[in-house]
């Protein structure tokens, strides 16, 4: 049996297993994970997206800790609880503790969250280490009408972190991770995927602008504040943009369809 025969029995093995609501859920993360290595958002295999398991307020899919972005498939997802029990996975591989604290805390305190994005980029560190934090120094930059914090307090593997995470969060849509990284959340996985890439695009103009050595021009707060009212009453963003980049995706390599 050759590896394309392999991987379509599995996928329909476990599409016959979740469902049919549950695998458009994997098909969207395993999509996303992909798209995030497109643009260069990983850490080898650290970090994580997850998304809530349709119907269910108390569990969620998450990445098996083992495994590159670019690898990701539709049934290769892990299906936990909120207390980091596994539930159904057809891979080897377990789930990386840090990531069942941080997402477990989220999607336990906000039913709004079903998915949530979480890197170590190179810019979305620097700008996570920078006193001044996130700067509206364009667009980009303002996308984000507010933007959360939260200090540093070590490898986020402690349980008794997750309320302070949740707290600092609040009702956002964003948090910069103080040393640590960039983390979004929203109600589907397009969205979420938008504000990832926005906030780290956001990053990546503040560390190149930044490193010019020249006094930046700072807009007037009356042009910020009516640029953020602009981004809080408008669409959902993310949604329109998904199906092209899954026919981006599909032109690279369909296999996250598996």
């Amino acid at each position: 049996m050759n590896d394309l025969t392999s991987a379509g029995k599995l996928a329909q093995s476990v599409r016959d297993e979740v469902g049919e609501a549950e695998w458009q859920v994997r098909l969207d993360l395993a999509a996303c994970y992909r798209l995030m290595a497109a643009y260069d958002m990983t850490e080898m295999v650290a970090n994580h997206i997850s998304a809530r398991v349709p119907g269910r307020h108390d569990q969620f899919l998450i990445n098996p800790y083992g495994m590159l972005y670019e690898e990701m498939t539709a049934s290769s997802m892990v299906r936990i609880d909120l207390d980091g029990k596994v539930l159904f996975s057809a891979t080897d591989y377990g789930v990386n503790r840090a990531g069942w604290v941080i997402h477990s805390a989220i999607h336990r305190a906000r039913p709004d969250v079903d998915a949530i994005i979480h890197t170590h980029t190179l810019a979305g560190m620097a700008v996570s280490a920078m006193a001044c934090g996130l700067l509206p120094i364009a667009q980009s930059s303002m996308r984000f009408p507010e933007i959360a914090y939260h200090d540093y307090e070590g490898v986020a593997v402690r349980e008794d972190e997750q309320q302070r995470l949740v707290a600092s969060l609040g009702s956002l849509e964003a948090m910069i991770l103080r040393n640590h990284g960039l983390l979004t959340v929203a109600s589907s996985i397009p969205e979420c995927f938008n504000h990832m890439y926005r906030l780290e695009r956001a990053c990546q103009l503040q560390v190149t602008a930044m490193s010019c050595n020249t006094e930046l021009q700072m807009p007037s707060s009356e042009s910020v504040e009516s640029s953020r009212a602009h981004y809080r009453n408008a669409r959902r963003f993310g949604l329109l943009e998904w199906p092209a980049l899954l026919r981006k995706l599909d032109r690279m390599d369909s296999s996250w369809r598996n």
